[in-house]
């Protein structure tokens, strides 16, 4: 049967690709790495293998986020690609190693490279500041970790502003997303520390907290990193680069917070304490100042004395001038023009008087 159509050697080679980017985007494959090596200092080249198959890899090295070794068991991201020399390969997006044995010798090596250039150093490390009201959390809100975290932070203080970042805390996407939302915070600086917490798991689970531009985001931040992921046991590279290291998410709430009912009984202790204080002072003064309190007691007593008598003198003095006692020892008050044939007023302590003046006569003493 005669084909339906013919096609170029590069025409075929760029169908091929396009079917198999449709098909198998970004799919995820899992073997053994044989035959690493990286050329020109950017480009990394190995197989992935397993018992009976092996496939060629490609990538970047840029995106070489975990050392690699002949040996490890990995699981790549990848996209499969036949090449202008009719060769099928990978090319590689993202790779996680996987199992105890790989996982162990990825997380040594780039410890190793990593301290190597001071990302670890403690004199890099910030303390929490205080007092902490603005918090930004990188986590999976779904996760048990999270719930605790957050009920943990309401038992003790509560009233803080949260801020949270969602995203995926483990498997292959889960770096790149817990660096965007680093970003995120750092570019806002609306919070005083970011908290990145995930509940226990496997190691493969944890993997993602060893991926090297994750660590470097997190040694590079310029808001304090507190790190509160897995289990008391576990540690990661992102504990290492971080400030602060929580064993767990629920210490992690712990270590950002005051518990209010120590607080309390701090205050009321402090309360106490004072208040005993002022008292044995004043009592101190007292005891020393007796003697001298005697006296200027002395003194106030006399001075009121004398002004209540002084008092007393002005009111009888008072008393006498009053119109109305000298009218009852039986004077009388007259009022009005003196002069013959006009009409005054006089009064008397019980009576007003009118009369005519009649005569005006000069007053023989």
């Amino acid at each position: 049967m005669e084909p339906t159509q013919v096609y170029s050697v590069s025409d075929f080679q760029a169908v091929c690709n396009q079917i198999m980017e449709t098909a198998f985007s970004g799919v995820v494959i899992e073997g053994e790495v044989a035959s690493f090596k990286v050329n020109q200092g950017k480009f990394v080249f190995f197989d992935l293998k397993d018992e009976q198959s092996s496939i060629g890899c490609f990538m970047m090295k840029f995106a070489l986020r975990f050392p690699l070794e002949d040996g490890m068991k990995i699981r790549v991201r990848a996209v499969p690609k036949l090449t202008n020399w009719g060769k099928f390969s990978l090319t590689v997006q993202a790779i996680m190693p996987v199992g105890e044995g790989s996982l162990k010798k990825s997380f040594e090596l780039l410890k190793k490279k990593l301290g190597n250039e001071g990302l670890f150093a403690p004199e890099r490390k910030r303390p929490l500041p205080i007092p902490i009201v603005k918090i930004g959390v990188i986590s999976s809100t779904q996760a048990a970790g999270y719930a605790d975290f957050c009920k943990i932070l309401n038992e003790r203080w509560g009233g803080l502003e949260v801020q949270v970042a969602h995203c995926q805390v483990q498997g292959m996407a889960a770096a790149d997303q817990i660096i965007k939302a680093l970003n995120f915070f750092n570019e806002r600086s609306e919070v005083q520390v970011i908290a990145i917490i995930r509940g226990g798991g496997s190691a493969d689970d944890l993997a993602v907290f060893n991926d090297e531009a994750l660590v470097r985001a997190v040694a590079a931040s310029k808001i304090p990193v507190i790190t509160g992921i897995g289990h008391e046991v576990d540690e990661s590279l992102c504990d290492l680069a971080a400030d602060i290291v929580a064993s767990t998410p629920s210490n992690a709430a712990q270590m950002l917070t005051r518990d209010r009912r120590e607080v309390i009984a701090n205050c009321r202790s402090e309360v106490n304490r004072i208040n005993n204080l002022l008292n044995t002072k004043i009592d101190e003064i007292i005891a020393q100042n007796r003697g001298e309190v005697g006296r200027v007691e002395q003194q106030i007593v006399v001075k009121i004395t004398t002004l209540e008598q002084e008092v007393i003198a002005q009111t009888k003095i008072l008393a006498q001038l009053n119109p109305e006692n000298v009218l009852a020892r039986g004077y009388a008050l007259v009022t009005g023009d003196i002069d013959i044939g006009n009409v005054v007023k006089i009064t008397t302590f019980k009576q007003d008087i009118t009369a005519k003046i009649e005569n005006i006569s000069e007053r023989r003493r």
